[in-house]
């Protein structure tokens, strides 16, 4: 494996664990600690407790994605370890495109879900 696929791959690992972690706040920990990461009072997280669960998972899905296509690509499996690596940190980095065009003052969420994927986007396009 190059350094250039390596370093790809630590982006998108990283970017993964921070996505576990928001598949915790989302999907776990909505009506307790969340709320003060998120900024709602118990009613909002109460309110929105379902499609925060939801939500959640979609963030842990992204993650196993770039998990699993990692675990082929060390495996020598590399065609289809970097279409799973690219389909989930590049969705990644679209679901943060849509929260900043969306919602511009959650413009450091956005920034924190986006570029650390994104940059392991470019890293593993590069090296394929």
């Amino acid at each position: 494996m190059n350094t250039l696929l390596s370093a790809g791959l630590a982006f998108t690992g990283l970017a993964a664990l921070v996505h576990v972690y928001i598949f915790w706040l989302e999907s776990l920990a909505w009506t307790g600690a969340a709320r003060k990461v998120f900024g709602t009072s118990l009613e909002e997280a109460q309110a929105t407790k379902e499609l925060a669960y939801n939500q959640g998972f979609y963030n842990l899905f992204l993650a196993i994605l770039v998990a699993i296509g990692t675990v082929l690509i060390a495996a020598d499996e590399r065609a289809p370890g970097a279409a799973l690596v690219l389909a989930g940190a590049g969705s990644m980095v679209a679901a943060s495109l849509v929260l900043l065009l969306s919602s511009p003052d959650k413009r450091g969420a956005a920034l924190k879900q986006g570029v650390i994927p994104l940059v392991g986007v470019v890293l593993v396009a590069l090296a394929l």
